[in-house]
Formats: structure tokens, sequence, C-alpha cells
């Protein structure tokens, strides 16, 4: 286990799988301690168990602000403070617009922009007065090469990375690093309505990749020199040509 986060808090949301699951692995292997949140409370609870003493979890449900208003006083309580926030947990809807449903668009919208909106508002006060912590927001290639086949998951991704680039610059002066970590295709339950021939061709040509290789990018950006900000991080598997 190397040190590099030692007696770092980090928290990061829709932690209990996917991409928030092998980030909060990666950190707690690089000597932090980490607040999983999410809303699946026994799954949250189980992993938690396995992952040892500095896996903590906290059972938010990112859908409703009453809950989201919980988060903060409850890693504060469990945890003391907070240098890393995570703002990971995020759905994905595709398609043809004309095919569509709005109210899966609605839901899709509330999660990927409205939660990691009020999430981000909600930890900010706390690093303000520290002056310090880093801030990191999982968006996608999606939010900055519009793609053909899921044009409301782009706009959600393109409304996330105006938030990151106008947020990092207000909130800079207070020693506060906000960045975002933009993957291409990621082999996770995110991709559950991807027509079956798409991920067989995806999985058989190489372009798709694991949730590791996205935790391994965010350990590097929370760990460069404070004087450093890495504002966007792009990774594709290789065979992704955009």
């Amino acid at each position: 286990m190397s040190e590099e986060l030692k007696g770092k808090v980090a928290a990061i949301t829709g932690a209990a799988s996917g991409i928030g699951l092998e980030c909060a692995k990666t950190l707690l292997s690089a000597g932090a301690c980490v607040v999983l949140v999410d809303r699946a409370e026994e799954g949250l609870r189980k992993i938690c168990a396995e992952l040892g003493p500095n896996a903590i979890p906290v059972v938010i449900d990112l859908f409703s602000p009453a809950s989201v208003k919980k988060m903060m006083p409850q890693i504060l309580e469990k945890a003391g403070h907070l240098d890393i926030f995570h703002a990971n947990a995020g759905s994905y809807v595709g398609g043809d617009v004309v095919d569509g449903d709005p109210d899966a668009w609605d839901r899709m919208l509330n999660l990927n922009i409205n939660s990691v909106f009020r999430s981000i508002h909600a930890v900010l006060p706390h690093m303000v007065e520290r002056q310090t912590g880093d801030i990191l927001v999982t968006s996608s290639i999606a939010g900055i090469v519009p793609v053909v086949w899921e044009p409301i998951y782009t706009a959600s991704k393109h409304a996330v990375q105006a938030f990151v680039h106008t947020v990092r610059r207000q909130v800079s002066k207070h020693g506060i690093r906000v960045g975002a970590i933009q993957p291409g295709p990621v082999v996770t339950a995110l991709l559950a309505d991807w027509p079956k021939a798409k991920m067989d061709e995806a999985l058989a040509n190489g372009s798709l990749m694991q949730p590791k290789e996205v935790a391994d990018s965010v350990l590097f950006m929370l760990t460069r020199p404070r004087n450093i900000v890495i504002r966007d991080l792009v990774v594709l598997p290789t065979s992704v040509d955009l």
C-alpha cells in the first residue's frame, strides 16, 4: 500500500459499484480514509465491512434534496473533516430522441446534473473554511465531444463541464482544486441499455475499458502538487476514435 493520501479523508458518491467502488478501493490503497456514499444501504454496508475500518458508509439518496442536506453532517460526524469530494454518481440514457422517454431523461438529468451541483454545494463551505480541498466530478468524453447516439446524456455532461470550469475559477482563491475526469466507454451498469450487438462488438475490439483505469487516473489527479490542478483528464480506450 502506498501512503500518497495518508491522513486524507475522501468521500465518493455512487460508491457501491462501478467507477465509484474502484475509486474507493484505490484511494484506500493510497492511505486515505474513504466515505462511501450511496443509497444502496445493504450493499454499501457489506462492501464497507469487506474493505475495512477506513471505509465508512453513508447512506444518501441523491435524488432527494433533503437527503443530500444530511450528507455533509454525516461525513463530519463519522470522519471529522473532508479533504476530497468525488461527485461520481450518475446514470445513462442513450438512443434516438424521437424514440426517447422524457421521464427517463428527467431522472437521469436530475442525477447527472442537479445532484452533482447540490452535493458540491454541500461540501464547499467546509473546504472554504479550511482553505483547502479537492473536488472531482466524473464527467465523460461526451462532455467534450457530442456523441450522436446519446444526445440527452451528452447534454448532461456538457452541463457538468460548464459547472466544473466556472466553479474551479470561483474557488481557486480558497485553495480548492476542481477538476473532471472524462472517461470513454467503461464496463459498468450504466451501459446496461446498450444493444447487445454493440456491447459484443466493443468488448471484442477493445473499445471498452475497466473502472480501474479510471480510478488510477483519479489518483493521479489527486496526487499532483498543490500548485497544480488537472482541470480535465480524458481517458480513452485506444480503439475509441474521438
